[in-house]
């Protein structure tokens, strides 16, 4: 396809629709024609309301007003995910978005943490980390040096709606309307019109595939593939329901472990939105109801609904002329609530490798390595936390423990688990203290240290970790309650 690529067409509305639709109008409007084709009649599986901290750079990207946005989807902040029986029953710690310690070239901050215990320091890791003590605290505030690294929990409905009146300020068009059929081209199989049931048919030189699982244009049209990663995430079933809220919105998510899975908290301005996450391998829908059901904190608001889904990825991102983005391009699951990143992403390689003057090889085979790369290596980060468990009391917890994992994750494990060595390789979005923080947090102690650390005097190494441990208990208790600056900010 040589022709110049003017009219792009989003199959599906939802997060993953609005997103694409206002990110291309905002970076390319003057210069291609955007439809998004939506019917009010196909819901949205609408439950990624949890983020991670580079949402901000996106927002700022197209010039979304954060306190406008936070007010519109009734949002809150977070600083990271309290893990609780992940790696033993009663184990609780957070993964927060922070930096712990001081940075060193030769060696991570835990190298000279596994030294302090060493010499009798009973300090945890997370007593070196801002995020992490606020988040214990209930303490939040957007501060500049230091500053504090964060992320939203908000809904994802509203946020839909949201961006629908951002993107048609910005001159795309909505149609409304079910895909009946997609007409593709006899000679390369391009997508090259959808017809609605109306009887409309719409032609596009791209089409950005949004229609959730079922993956419409770029599974059902061009068949692409599914790589299936159900062996190594067992998870392929989710309930959701919305509950009220029973205290102030703190400043984290909450991933509680059950016995066959593990149950979601995400607090807003008006609600909590909960979920389970569970295998029914091992467990069947109404027992996990069940379960989950009475482990609410609040009454609920809605009734529960039962999400079916396979972890895993499309072969290909981008296939002939369409693009899948969301749940059509692929599902890790919702731990560590990369789903709305993995949009994000997805839509910005497009721009940077936006097919101009045509659909190319060179191009397309770009994006796919680079998407590839990135759901692997977010793929693996998750696999993490149900691997490194010493669980055994149900039979899901002793197939995670003893399952075989991607040699890239047997690696990282492994390196760590010798001498306390993290890396995080370009491209990748967890950083060092991300791998850190949940390898310690579920039991995996390094067996030895980096020996620079020994160079130090150990009188001068001990009183200055305590001493920064000192100043970050100093700087949390200045900040407000997170329930405080909310309302300030951004109340509704």
């Amino acid at each position: 396809m040589n022709s110049p690529v003017k009219k792009v067409v989003i199959a599906g509305g939802g997060t993953a629709g609005w997103m694409a639709a206002a990110t291309l109008s905002c970076q390319l409007g003057q210069v291609i024609e955007i439809t998004l084709i939506e019917s009010d009649e196909i819901g949205t599986v609408g439950v990624g309301e949890a983020t991670i901290p580079p949402m901000q750079a996106f927002h700022k990207l197209i010039g979304i007003d954060e306190q406008e946005f936070l007010r519109a989807t009734q949002g809150t902040f977070k600083l990271g995910i309290s893990f609780e029986n992940w790696g033993e029953i009663g184990d609780q710690y957070i993964h927060s978005f922070g930096q712990t310690g001081k940075e060193f070239w030769a060696a991570d901050f835990q190298h000279f943490w596994l030294k302090l215990r060493e010499l009798g320091s009973t300090a945890e890791f997370g007593d070196f980390c801002l995020e992490l003590q606020a988040a214990k605290e209930n303490k939040f505030a957007i501060t500049e040096n230091p500053r504090i690294n964060f992320a939203y929990h908000f809904n994802a409905t509203l946020y839909a709606q949201f961006l629908r009146k951002f993107s048609e300020k910005r001159g795309v068009k909505r149609v409304e309307g079910k895909i009946a059929e997609v007409a593709t081209n006899s000679d390369n199989g391009f997508i090259q019109s959808l017809k609605l049931t109306s009887g409309q048919v719409i032609d596009g030189d791209l089409f950005i595939d949004c229609t959730g699982f079922r993956g419409l244009l770029i599974e059902q049209t061009l068949h692409t593939g599914y790589e299936d990663w159900s062996h190594w995430l067992v998870n392929d079933s989710a309930i959701a329901v919305q509950t009220e809220s029973v205290g102030p919105a703190i400043p984290y998510t909450r991933a509680i472990a059950h016995p066959s899975g593990w149950q979601w908290q995400i607090p807003l301005q008006s609600r909590v939105g909960n979920g389970m996450v569970y295998s029914s391998r091992f467990i069947s829908d109404e027992d996990a109801k069940k379960t989950f059901l009475s482990n609410l904190d609040g009454p609920a608001i809605t009734e529960p609904r039962v999400i079916k889904f396979k972890t895993g990825r499309r072969m290909k991102g981008w296939n002939k002329n369409c693009i899948a983005l969301g749940l059509a391009s692929g599902f890790i699951e919702p731990l560590e609530s990369t789903s709305i990143h993995l949009i994000m992403s997805g839509i910005l390689r497009l721009i940077k490798l936006f097919p101009n003057h045509g659909i190319n090889d060179v191009n397309v085979a770009e994006y796919n390595k680079q998407s590839a790369f990135e759901i692997e290596s977010i793929r693996d980060f998750v696999i993490l936390h149900y691997k490194a468990t010493e669980r055994s009391d149900s039979e899901y917890w002793r197939y995670c423990r003893d399952m075989e994992v991607p040699e890239t994750l047997a690696h990282r494990i492994k390196l760590f688990a010798d001498s306390g060595l993290a890396f995080k390789g370009d491209g990748e979005i967890f950083r060092i203290d991300s791998w850190t923080q949940v390898m310690l947090g579920q039991r995996i102690y390094p067996k030895s240290y980096h020996p620079i650390v020994n160079v130090m005097n150990q009188d001068d190494l001990k009183r200055s970790i305590e001493e920064f441990a000192v100043g970050i208990k100093k700087r949390v208790a200045q900040l407000p309650s997170h329930a405080d600056f909310v309302k300030g900010y951004c109340g509704i």
